[in-house]
Formats: C-alpha cells, sequence, structure tokens
C-alpha cells in the first residue's frame, strides 16, 4: 500500500471530521429532542421538513446567484454555458453551483424521508441536519479554490448526515418489513 499524499491525508481530515458531526446531528439530534416536542401529525412533519428544506434551496439559489451576477458583470461570460466555455472563474462558480444542487437534491429527500418514516420524537435531527448543511456549504464554497483538503470539510458536513439519515431510515424500514 502507498502512502497517502498529502491532499489525501488533508482529505481524511475532513472526512474524518466530517463523520463526527454527521453522527452528532443525526444520532444526537434524533436521542435529544432539541426543538420539540412536536405535534405527531402530517401537517406537522411535512412543516418541519419544507422548513429544513428551506435552507439548502438557499444555499443553491445563493450559488446560482454568484453565477448570475458574474456573468452580468464579465461581458465575455454573459452568454451562458451553451454558448462558451467560460472564463475560470465562471467555471469555478458553475462547480460550486453544481456540487450544491447534488447536495441539495439529496437533502431534501432524505429530510422528507425522515420527517415522514421515523418517530416523531426524532425530528430534531432534520433541523439540525439543515442548520449543518448551510455551514458546511459556507466552508465548502471558503475553501474550494484552495483544493479538496481546504473543502472537504464542508463538503461532508452535507454530505454525511445526509447519508446517515437515508441510511438511518433505509434501516429502519427494512427492520420494521422484516419484524413487523
Amino acid at each position: 500500500m502507498t502512502a497517502l499524499s498529502t491532499h489525501q491525508r488533508g482529505v481524511l481530515c475532513g472526512m474524518a471530521a466530517g463523520a463526527v458531526v454527521a453522527v452528532v446531528v443525526v444520532w444526537g439530534g434524533a436521542f435529544v429532542d432539541l426543538f420539540g416536542p412536536f405535534d405527531n401529525d402530517l401537517a406537522t412533519r411535512l412543516s418541519i421538513a419544507s422548513g429544513a428544506s428551506l435552507l439548502p434551496a438557499l444555499c443553491l439559489m445563493f450559488a446560482l446567484g454568484r453565477i448570475a451576477k458574474h456573468r452580468f458583470f464579465h461581458a465575455v461570460d454573459i452568454d451562458g454555458a451553451g454558448l462558451s466555455e467560460g472564463t475560470p472563474r465562471v467555471q469555478l462558480l458553475r462547480a460550486l453551483a453544481q456540487n450544491t444542487h447534488e447536495q441539495v437534491m439529496l437533502a431534501v429527500v432524505a429530510y422528507f424521508a425522515w420527517v415522514l418514516l421515523m418517530p416523531i420524537g426524532t425530528l430534531s435531527a432534520v433541523v439540525l441536519a439543515a442548520i449543518v448543511f448551510v455551514l458546511g456549504r459556507i466552508l465548502f464554497f471558503a475553501g474550494y479554490a484552495r483544493g479538496a483538503p481546504a473543502r472537504s470539510l464542508g463538503f461532508t458536513a452535507c454530505f454525511y448526515p445526509t447519508a446517515l439519515m437515508l441510511a438511518t431510515v433505509a434501516v429502519m424500514r427494512a427492520l420494521r418489513w422484516l419484524f413487523g
């Protein structure tokens, strides 16, 4: 096995920190009802999922707005990606927006799956995950241009809670199907 590069070690540190954040946010939020108690009805559950989904959506809106602002003030990029390759700056902004879009799509699915399928006392996890999503996007945006190690914690702070939520819901549903 070859030794890890400096970049790989930096990414690994970000991944480890992101994993700790995910466990604290998701399972900690599931066991410690910080924002509840919530009424156990469909309207409350949908309200929590919808409200939490606004935070990642605002991150995507911000990312797209940065592209629009850049394009407006830079004639070489104003025609859009379909008509030009774009400058390195607009390519970077598009990469940020693309990654944010991907993360938002998964997060929204995870939030709705969690609030609809998990016990009512665990719903604080969704609110915490949405707050951490925003903080993760800020770190990701700030570190992106400095390379993978600088953006890894921001990426994992968004991705790992989402992945842990989806995996937890899937396991809980499978157990319910198997054992009633």
